[in-house]
């Protein structure tokens, strides 16, 4: 074969090739791209994934909210503890004390006082402390009020506590499931395009990882809220208890004195 016919075949050869190439190139569908930044991100991503990052920052809003909240409330009852054992230890008579604070209870401590001075009083004009077993029945009775008012005042403290305990363990794994979709985009482009070029795959992985990082965003802050918030409830809590056994050792003395 002469040298002409080698190059009438290599001709013919690539010809072919590029008749072969040329139809799936012409058929594949266009590269769609857009921009890295938050906002195209965002706009860009399937309907699902905008509605898992929308999810996680509505989610992390109010979680800031709670958090926000729990702190400056508790800050609050604590001065408002800090000024109500101030009066209760100077001396005074608490009749005075119950007489002044009964019509604007403004703080769980002062609302577990009123609570058993309520009972005191109803329970003394009613002539129960008469006896060693009514005054034992009474003690029970002033210490039952005590602790029902701590349950209900701590209970409504820690509303919404749960919420941001779910948001700390759970907001990552929403956020990988929005990682999970961006990245089967991803590989769905792959397969339609024909082509592993970075404009085809990045922008389905920018939203993965974008979706991950709202997740993070959205649970490492609540986490750490809520365990310092729960910590501080449990002190606040611990510090009624003692106040409750101790206005509870006050009325027995009291008890004790007047049989």
């Amino acid at each position: 074969m002469d040298h002409s016919s080698l190059q009438t075949a290599a001709n013919q050869a690539m010809a072919h090739s590029q008749n072969l190439v040329q139809p799936l190139s012409d058929n594949a569908a266009p590269i769609v791209t857009h921009g890295l930044s938050m906002w195209d991100l965002f706009w860009g991503a399937e309907p699902v994934i905008k509605l898992v990052m929308l999810g996680l920052v509505l989610a992390s809003i109010w979680s800031w909210t709670i958090i926000f909240h729990k702190i400056y409330r508790l800050q609050r009852l604590n001065k408002a503890a800090d000024h109500f054992e101030e009066s209760f230890w100077s001396g005074g008579a608490l009749d005075d004390l119950f007489d002044r604070i009964h019509n604007r209870v403004l703080d769980p401590m002062s609302s577990i006082f009123c609570a058993a001075m309520r009972e005191w009083r109803r329970s003394i004009a009613k002539g129960m402390a008469r006896t060693t077993e009514m005054r034992g029945t009474l003690e029970q009775r002033i210490d039952r009020v005590m602790q029902l008012s701590l349950s209900r005042d701590m209970e409504h403290l820690e509303r919404h506590m749960g919420f941001l305990a779910s948001l700390g363990s759970n907001a990552v794994i929403i956020g990988l499931f929005g990682t999970v979709l961006g990245i089967m985009n991803s590989f769905e482009a792959i397969a339609g395009q024909q082509n592993t070029n970075l404009a085809v795959v990045a922008p389905g992985i920018a939203e993965a990882l974008f979706a991950t990082a709202i997740g993070l965003i959205a649970a490492i802050p609540a986490a750490i809220a809520y365990n310092k918030i729960s910590s501080d409830l449990n002190r606040y809590a611990n510090r009624l208890d003692v106040f409750a056994n101790e206005f509870g050792a006050i009325i027995s003395r009291q008890l004790e004195e007047s049989l």
